[in-house]
Order: structure tokens, then sequence, then C-alpha cells
């Protein structure tokens, strides 16, 4: 594509290293963060930071949002849509509740404006390497605009159909995820019980039927794999914390439709302990510490 104007709102462990990205493909970044470490941090790397939304939204092409939270995302777009400059492009990388992504959509719909939700999947890793997956809700002619910005940050732009899709397809990702991490880590502590080594289940595991990401990825004992964050005291690829926020956006999500979510609500209640505990700052695959606090350590 050619390049492009892009106010990007957000710039910390996520969005820093996404705008990076998109002046090294060759667009024009304006950044803003409340942060001023942060807004300090993407200037250092080809940002233009400025000292507010406004700033950072006019006379652009695009903006992107990449915010805590759903009022943190309505408040922003509040402000934006009586600061962009017609035909420009809304696009939301948070990770929110449905019903408040719908509610950016409407807002920007109602202001004249294209928007998409965009929400990310691949941690703090992921954006810094620009190989994010996005899933994309958004209608036919929003996400074909979008498609071309996204794809320096990404190694993969998935769309999955109209408005709040995109945090819908995450939402479900991260239940699969958060569950499986957790199963993983029952049974790497039972074996440990039992007098199994870990090498042994993870070499039969990884090859059959109980092979996925938590383990073959993110095996949260050290030494399996090389990508592990157990191999780094579990420094965060992805926060126990942040773990907790999706489960929790998709149990509310099962109650709202009636959907009946029995394992996402186990999943919701153990990373709620294991972040009562202290556990919210390490990497989701440290829960396997929790499990194994419970179970009275190794034999």
């Amino acid at each position: 594509m050619s390049m492009a104007a892009i106010g990007f709102i957000g710039l910390g462990h996520m969005g820093g290293p996404m705008s990076t990205n998109l002046v090294k493909a060759g667009h024009t970044v304006k950044g803003f963060d409340l942060a001023p470490e942060a807004s300090q941090a993407a200037a250092d790397h080809g940002v233009t930071a400025v000292d507010s939304v406004t700033e950072a939204v006019g006379g652009v092409d695009a903006v992107i949002t990449m915010l805590p939270g759903g009022q943190h995302l309505l408040d922003c777009y509040g402000d934006i849509v009586g600061a962009v400059s017609p035909g420009t492009l809304l696009i939301d990388s948070s990770t929110v509740d449905v019903a408040d992504a719908r509610k950016a959509h409407e807002l920007a719909a109602n202001a004249g404006f294209g928007s998409v939700d965009a929400p990310v999947s691949g941690g703090t890793a992921g954006a810094e390497a620009g190989t994010l997956t996005f899933m994309v809700g958004a209608a036919e002619e929003a996400y074909r605009r979008a498609e071309p910005i996204l794809e320096p940050m990404a190694r993969k732009v998935i769309h999955c159909g109209g408005a709040g899709n995109g945090q819908v397809t995450k939402m479900c990702n991260n239940l699969i995820l958060g569950a499986s991490m957790i199963a993983v880590g029952e049974a790497f502590v039972l074996g440990e019980k039992l007098g199994l080594s870990n090498r042994a289940l993870y070499d039969v595991a990884s090859v059959s039927t109980g092979q996925c990401w938590s383990l073959t990825t993110n095996c949260p004992v050290p030494d399996m794999v090389e990508t592990s964050r157990a191999n780094h005291d579990y420094e965060p690829g992805f926060a126990a914390a942040l773990m907790l926020k999706d489960l929790k956006l998709a149990v509310s999500a099962a109650e709202q439709s009636g959907t009946d979510t029995e394992i996402g609500r186990l999943a919701t209640e153990v990373y709620q302990r294991f972040n009562d505990e202290g556990g919210g700052g390490y990497d989701f695959g440290a829960v396997i510490n929790s499990i194994r606090e419970r179970s009275g350590g190794t034999s």
C-alpha cells in the first residue's frame, strides 16, 4: 500500500512495539500515551510523540487504539470522533467486552467513520517481532482498508465477521488457552507426584493426543521447549492478570448469551485464585506453581 499517516493511542508493552513496526514499514506515526516514559520509548523508535489524543488523530488516514479496557475505549472514541478528518479509519486493538466493542463501532458509524475491532494474539514477543495474529470484526470495506495497515505488525490478519466478532474470536480462543494451560499444569504435577519425569510426560504428550500450544510452545515446566516462559522464571509473555481479564470477558459473554461454559468458569476461578496469591505479574503458565503448592509439593 502507499504509506499512510497513522495516529496511535496507547504506547505501552503492546502498543509501543506495534507502533515501531509501523514506522519500520514506512508509515508516519503520531503517538500518544498518558505515561511519558511510554511516549519517550516510542519516540526513540521513530514515532512522533504528541501531547494529546486530539493531536495524535488530526489529519491522519487511520487511528489505532490499544487501551486497557472498554471504558477507556469508549471515552477515547468520544474524543476521537470529534477530532479526526473525514474518511479516517478507526482500528481498535484493545481487548474489551463485545458489547463495548459494538458500542465503539456505533460511535464511529454515527459520526460517519469506518471502524474495525482487531484484538491480537501473540503477546509482547509477537508485538516486538511483528508476528501478531489480528482477529478482525468489521464490514468488508473497512476490513479491506485495515488489512494493509495491520500487516506490518502481523503474521496473520483474519476477518472474523461483523462488528465485535474480533472480540468474540479472541475470548473464545483464550478460553481454550486458559483451560488447556491448567490441564497441562495439572497433568505435570500429577506425573511428578507419581514419580514420572517431566521429560517422559512431555516426550509422549507432545506427539500424542494431549498435544496443544500450552504444552509444545509455552510448556509450564522449564527446559522442555525453547519458547517457554518457564525457562525465564515465568517473566510474562502473556501475564496471568491478562488471562484472568480475558476469561472474565468470556464468562460474562457466556452469561449474557445463555451459554454453558462450565470449564471456562472453573478456569476463571483458578486464575482468580492465582492472581489473589500474587501471581498476576507472572506468565499465565506459572499457574502450575499454584497447583503444585495446593498439591503439597512434589514427592
